[in-house]
């Protein structure tokens, strides 16, 4: 049975499904961790609305 092949995230190269594959779904460390990167400054994000921050109400109340 051919495992199942998927497209690398960041670089598009096929990758197989398999436990072998230490970084599925990506084809590498170093894909991975470029995508981590793109999460890290907001290159990548989860659409939906901004939650308001009250700007005079201090982050830690005493």
């Amino acid at each position: 049975m051919t495992p199942l092949t998927v497209k690398c995230p960041t670089c598009e190269k096929p990758v197989a499904w398999t436990s072998q594959q230490l970084w599925r779904p990506f084809c590498s460390e170093r894909c991975k961790l470029i995508d981590l990167g793109e999460w890290a400054d907001e290159t990548h994000r989860i659409s939906g609305e901004s939650v308001p921050q009250p700007e005079d109400q201090p982050l830690y109340p005493e």
